[in-house]
């Protein structure tokens, strides 16, 4: 891999509502300004050889690689990575931001959600995922998957020791650039988390 093009889906219809979704069985998909930001997405990438398109299982994510790589781009293959799923927040699947927010206060990154994962596990499980890419034999690969892999990318990526900071929250539909020194730099931080 020389470029991985790392993107959180557009915005789905449960950012609309505030709602936590961590199962991709229950996702209702992107909200129409989330198809639109996925146009958008195909645009800025439009110049950019796209050699492999990755994304979680949530058709979230799905639908904004579709919406991206467009019908007029040549066929580009697609890889699904369950690893590159969303946080696994078990009983907490269906609440509001708020109460998930307030979890995630009163708890600490080893702490599972209840009858979920907990946030070390999710950053372990990206780790192995962003290494597979950095094995890939693909030059430029689009991955499209949620904001809390994004987040730890960036951030470790950039030398951070927290994977949550200093950025904090991603932008819907916006590529963030890594090459394979980087994002190995990230596996190393997250594995490390």
């Amino acid at each position: 891999m020389r470029l991985l093009l790392l993107a959180r889906h557009g915005q789905s219809v449960f950012n609309v509502a505030g709602v936590v979704n961590g199962d991709p069985a229950l996702d209702q998909g992107l909200s129409d300004a989330g198809k639109a930001a996925a146009q958008s997405l195909g645009q800025q990438l439009a110049g950019i050889q796209i050699d492999l398109c990755v994304t979680s299982r949530f058709p979230r994510a799905q639908e904004t690689a579709r919406l991206a790589l467009g019908d007029e781009r040549t066929f580009v293959p697609t890889l699904v990575d369950e690893s590159l799923d969303d946080v696994r927040i078990g009983e907490l699947e269906g609440d509001t931001l708020a109460a998930y927010h307030e979890w995630k206060r009163a708890h600490v990154r080893a702490d599972r959600f209840p009858g979920g994962e907990s946030l070390d596990e999710a950053a372990a499980r990206y780790a192995d995922a962003f290494a597979r890419l950095a094995e890939r034999r693909e030059e430029t690969i689009l991955c499209v998957c949620h904001e809390i892999p994004v987040r730890y990318a960036v951030n470790t990526a950039g030398g951070s020791a927290d994977p949550d900071a200093p950025l904090h929250d991603v932008a819907n539909a916006t590529p963030y650039l890594f090459d394979e020194r980087s994002l190995r730099r990230a596996v190393e931080r997250l594995r490390g988390a």
